[in-house]
């Protein structure tokens, strides 16, 4: 027996992004956002609501960075949702973030956010909120690379927002093999 709740924006895993930008005089920003995935190979979509500081910044810039948030910075990332950059201009710095310069895209890495996408704005409808961007480049701190140079998953720590309880969840642990056990069924 199933139950409906008709229609939802429900989905697991939905991640924690926290989409960095730089305002007119060059000041970092900082929004949590949970709805965004991939479409492309380089390109990401997301739902931002036009009254966001973060949507100012990123239409002026034409740039902005995704950094996934982590567990280590749960309360940070947190903080830099409940809060608006368009009231409390200085939440990046009360968020305890630090602005690194990306080399690739007019918009802050957070330093203590260890992944992040670099992103150059490709369209946004202010009517749906529907942001289309450029991935430009993906940037790892070296502390969550495994032996072989790739982002380890359980060194990094993602989190992941759950829609229907309003609380973040940890992602992690190894479930299977990705294209390799379905060929048992082949």
């Amino acid at each position: 027996m199933r139950k409906n709740f008709g229609a939802k924006p429900w989905t697991y895993p939905q991640p924690v992004f926290i989409i960095g930008t730089y305002d007119e005089e060059g000041n970092p920003d900082a929004m949590n956002a949970a709805w965004g995935g991939i479409d492309y190979d380089d390109q990401i979509n997301l739902c931002l609501s036009a009254g966001h500081k973060t949507i100012k910044n990123l239409l002026a810039t034409k740039a902005f960075t995704i950094s996934m948030g982590t567990a280590d910075q749960l309360v940070a990332c947190d903080y830099v949702g409940l809060v608006s950059g368009n009231k409390v201009t200085d939440k990046f710095a009360k968020a305890g973030f630090h602005a690194l310069k990306s080399e690739f895209v007019n918009a802050p890495l957070i330093q203590e956010l260890p992944m992040t996408l670099e992103c150059e704005l490709i369209s946004y409808d202010p009517q749906t909120c529907h942001l289309v961007g450029k991935i430009v480049n993906v940037s790892a701190d070296e502390s969550i690379l495994d032996e072989n140079g790739k982002i380890d998953p359980a060194k990094l720590r993602p989190i992941s927002f759950d829609p229907i309880h309003n609380q973040y969840l940890l992602v992690g642990g190894k479930a299977g093999n990705a294209f390799k056990d379905g060929a048992a069924l082949k």
